[in-house]
């Protein structure tokens, strides 16, 4: 049975998430921006994240997965690809946890040939342990340095996604 180790909790995550709204609002005003939703585990966080951002903004999702269990395969498989035109626009990709940063690069790479006008980063979690790659996070709600997180979406091979707390996973 595992255990789950209480790390951050539903009333630290909303406060944290309404500063960060408030950031992104003064730095986005008179901006095209689209929020862009890493799946699975960003959407959570994007919902709410966006119901705190005070200037209008469009919303989409790009998929991209490299986890099988706790470990990251280093092979990044993309599963859905943005809808919106996004040449042009202020783009904010929206992550759940950064942890090795390789599909992150990935996918920056990815948007990065859509031509945007600005490519940001907004994560719940950076966390530094496994980080094999330089990325810039210029938003991060909290910052970690070791564990297996779960929970605000979250996952463990797709299970604890709606713990509505975050949790070091212990197996």
């Amino acid at each position: 049975m595992p255990d789950f180790i209480p790390l951050i909790s539903r009333q630290a995550i909303q406060a944290r998430i309404r500063e960060i709204g408030e950031q992104i609002t003064r730095d986005y005003q008179d901006k095209d921006l689209i929020l862009v939703g890493i799946l699975k585990g960003a959407f959570i966080f994007m919902a709410d994240l966006s119901r705190q951002i005070g200037v209008d903004h469009e919303i989409d999702f790009i998929g991209a997965s490299s986890y099988e269990g706790t470990h990251s395969t280093g092979q990044i498989v993309f599963t859905k690809q943005p809808d919106l035109e996004f040449k042009d626009r202020d783009i904010l990709l929206v992550e759940d946890i950064v942890d090795t940063g390789s599909t992150l690069c990935k996918i920056v790479e990815f948007i990065n040939l859509l031509n945007p006008r600005s490519l940001n980063i907004c994560t719940l979690i950076d966390k530094h342990e496994r980080r094999k790659n330089k990325i810039d996070v210029k938003y991060a709600c909290f910052s970690l340095e070791k564990g297996f997180i779960v929970g605000y979406g979250l996952d463990y091979n797709e299970k604890y996604r709606n713990m509505s707390e975050i949790y070091d996973l212990k197996l």
